[in-house]
């Protein structure tokens, strides 16, 4: 049981990522990152520190020479410069240096937030990422993005500082809600749109087991998607080429999370606006009707939103244009050349920008 995958970096191992199915190896993992000795912080929220917090701080407990814990209030609300100023108060306060340990324990929230306090107090201390989410798992914890909000712009201040370690511990998956837990498929789908139709087909073919939370299934998938997410952030770890293939979905994704105040998961953003690409890639002739349907079906069998109400398309593609992957003024949009390969685009025109979204503003036709 259990899996382990490394990250490189320059062809040296950087970090390992940690798949078990208890905490029973985290002390294993904080001895090998040298925690021994030293401080260490877990930054978590109020919903998952409620049922994890205690048992991890017991076992940091046993390595660092200090440990305590930094709760702030759940929800995507929080993600701000403000509750980053708290930590970094509390951390002054505490004496934390640049030999100590931040450790992110909770969803993407939790993690990107606690990156960037660790990539910016004192100029860069060390974080290791126990994601608790599934969407934590397959995505933000891995590659060193961190950021905040800004003034309701998702992610726009952040850094690239990568994690020592990430430790997974997939039962903390079955505290998920319904909507969370559905969410990581998201991120999980498009993973294998953009790289990899074998690993999308796997997805496929468990359905019935990861609706049921069946850890086998669970580990396989996450396993798979954290080996995708490896090779693209090893080939181009600060976003310079390959890794803004990772972003499809994401531009309407986002522009439609932020217009609907944030009531819609992320997950959920990117499926919708992994259809409204899809639906863009098939008005080009790059995917076949069949492929397009394909697509929506995978997304539904997972629970997950294909449509969306309560916007205008309009006001999808403006806001849009507040994106962080604009390159001159002109939205860097990634289209699917096929199904398993994704291409990246600088002539995507505002029609059918307005085109992609009015079909998934609650067309069933599409």
């Amino acid at each position: 049981m259990g899996k382990t995958i490394t990250v490189h970096y320059d062809e040296k191992p950087l970090y390992n990522i940690t798949i078990e199915r208890d905490f029973g190896k985290l002390r294993q993992v904080l001895e090998e990152v040298a925690l021994t000795g030293r401080k260490a912080c877990i930054v978590t929220d109020s919903h998952v520190g409620a049922h994890y917090a205690e048992e991890v701080q017991a076992i940091v407990s046993q390595t660092a020479s200090y440990v305590d814990t930094f709760t702030f209030p759940a929800g995507e609300a929080s993600k701000t410069l403000d509750v980053i100023a708290d930590l970094y108060e509390h951390l002054i306060q505490k004496h934390f240096d640049r030999k100590d340990f931040l450790i992110a324990l909770g969803g993407g929230v939790v993690g990107d937030m606690t990156g960037y306090a660790a990539a910016t107090y004192l100029r860069g201390i060390k974080v290791i990422q126990v994601p608790t989410s599934l969407l934590a798992m397959v995505d933000s914890s891995i590659g060193g993005k961190t950021g905040v909000d800004f003034r309701g712009y998702k992610n726009m201040v952040g850094a690239f500082h990568q994690p020592s370690a990430v430790y997974m511990n997939l039962a903390t998956l079955q505290t998920l809600t319904e909507e969370q837990y559905y969410s990581g498929f998201g991120e999980i789908i498009k993973h294998g749109l953009i790289k990899d139709m074998d690993y999308f087909s796997l997805v496929q073919q468990n359905t019935e087991q990861l609706c049921k939370r069946d850890l086998d299934a669970l580990e396989q998938v996450v396993y798979g998607s954290c080996e995708i997410k490896r090779k693209v952030v090893e080939n181009d770890p600060k976003e310079q080429g390959e890794r803004a293939l990772l972003n499809f979905g994401h531009t309407l994704g986002h522009a439609i999370e932020k217009l609907k105040d944030f009531q819609l998961l992320h997950g959920e953003c990117v499926a919708i606006g992994s259809v409204a690409a899809a639906f863009l890639s098939k008005s080009r002739g790059y995917l076949a009707k069949e492929e397009f349907r394909l697509i929506k079906d995978t997304f539904q069998q997972l629970r997950l939103p294909v449509s969306v109400k309560g916007v205008k398309p309009e006001d999808v593609v403006r806001v849009s244009k507040s994106d962080k992957k604009m390159n001159a003024g002109q939205i860097r949009f990634i289209l699917l050349e096929s199904l398993g390969h994704a291409v990246m685009m600088d002539d995507v025109s505002d029609q059918e920008l307005l085109e992609a979204v009015c079909a998934v503003e609650g067309d069933p036709t599409c």
